[in-house]
């Protein structure tokens, strides 16, 4: 009797992910570019005015958050792909998962202590070691647990503005609200100068710093995180379970579904962008966005999902761009980090802090056109990204072939 074939590559998951890992270099940017406060407040740094407010509105009401929950939907649904493909293949699901979790948590924590200090990999390997357990969940539970599990995170995010409120109305706690003030509001010049002046200067003491800083850092993430990132998993599951990932819905629904989703979240998000405006992005404003948005991203993020796949279908010359950088989404997710890092840490370049917010979109649009360029190029020639193929040779503890066109077949590799 002949195996059961596996299932095959999907094109529209690639070139959702392929979406996903050129935007979020749209917010990563910043974290790469600026001290930590500019990454949602534009007054700590980088221009709050003219380009610069543009640029920061633009983002907050189309991106911000959004980019980075996709890449957790795609997550959601590749490592479901990955175990249907073991399970179509009488392989083990559970050692094949739980080996590329492994392997992702050893990736993610390289590249959180060595190269960058906003590191998602870790995290999603630890919260993926998780959301097996959920993997036969029917489409209806899938969705009522991701909701639920979306409204913890909202009521955990809501901790933050709650806590600052109580600071602000107490005089004596001046020294909490400045530590609150250093990722929420406008932190003091002397600790902008010091932050400046570290990545400024060489690579010992920036990782040194990211040693010390770091390492209570993944506990928390996946405390105050966890939920919110297990929910958007479970809402990819559901995605690729209905089809709506896969591609499979008609023109006409994924257009409804748009309509619905970004009729109920655009002026939404617009009106919290006006708020924080109004309120000269005060501390108290800008941290109140974090349980707000949290309750509105998850139909926004459908949204794109559908705005995708309705302009950028598979086959055509955008589509393939885009598939191409998909497939390759964890070679170009560590990429940017390693050319943002060398252009904007003191080792490189040393562009930190020099270039205003409007200023860094020309750097994410160059990296993005050689990202688009590169990976085609490669898997024009190679079946896997570079760290595509050594995660899987590491999970499967042997040398995968190589050698030959990916873009030849859609069946030749696993999500």
């Amino acid at each position: 009797m002949e195996p059961p074939a596996a299932p095959a590559r999907l094109a529209s998951l690639d070139l959702v992910r392929g979406v996903a890992v050129l935007g979020i270099l749209l917010l990563n940017i910043l974290a790469f570019a600026m001290p930590e406060a500019a990454y949602v407040n534009p007054r700590a740094y980088g221009g709050w005015h003219g380009a610069d407010l543009v640029t920061w509105a633009v983002n907050f009401i189309l991106f911000d958050g959004r980019m980075r929950g996709l890449f957790s939907f795609l997550f959601g649904a590749s490592m479901l792909l990955v175990i249907e493909r073991a399970e179509a293949t009488d392989r083990s699901p559970a050692e094949v998962h739980y080996r590329r979790m492994a392997w992702l948590l050893v990736f993610g924590l390289a590249h959180l202590f060595l190269v960058w200090h906003g590191d998602i990999l870790a995290h999603y390997a630890l919260i993926g070691m998780i959301a097996y357990a959920m993997r036969h969940l029917p489409v209806p539970r899938l969705l009522v647990m991701g909701t639920m599990l979306t409204l913890l995170g909202a009521v955990l995010f809501a901790t933050i503005p709650l806590t600052i409120l109580q600071l602000h109305a107490n005089p004596a706690a001046a020294a909490q609200l400045h530590d609150y003030a250093r990722t929420f509001g406008v932190p003091a010049p002397a600790d902008i100068a010091r932050d400046l002046a570290l990545h400024r200067g060489g690579y010992a003491a920036i990782l040194a710093d990211r040693l010390r800083q770091e390492s209570g850092t993944l506990f928390g993430l996946f405390v105050f995180f966890g939920p919110e990132t297990l929910g958007y998993m479970l809402f990819g599951m559901a995605a690729l379970r209905s089809g709506m990932l896969r591609g499979d819905w008609a023109p006409a629904r994924y257009r409804r579904w748009l309509l619905v989703c970004w009729t109920i979240t655009l002026p939404a998000y617009a009106t919290l962008a006006w708020a924080q405006w109004a309120s000269s992005f005060d501390i108290r404003m800008v941290s109140a966005m974090m349980p707000l948005t949290a309750l509105i991203r998850p139909p926004m993020i459908a949204g794109w999902i559908c705005l995708i796949l309705l302009l950028a279908r598979p086959g055509g010359v955008l589509g393939n761009a885009l598939a191409a950088a998909g497939r390759m989404a964890f070679t170009n997710y560590l990429a940017t980090s390693l050319i943002c890092t060398t252009l904007f840490y003191g080792y490189g370049l040393g562009w930190y802090g020099q270039l205003s917010r409007w200023q860094l979109y020309p750097v994410v649009f160059t990296i993005w056109a050689a990202m688009l360029l590169w990976s085609r190029l490669w898997l024009s020639a190679f079946r896997f990204g570079p760290f595509e193929w050594l995660w899987r040779s590491l999970a499967r503890w042997s040398f995968q072939p190589i050698r030959g066109s990916a873009l030849s077949s859609n069946a030749s590799a696993s999500q």
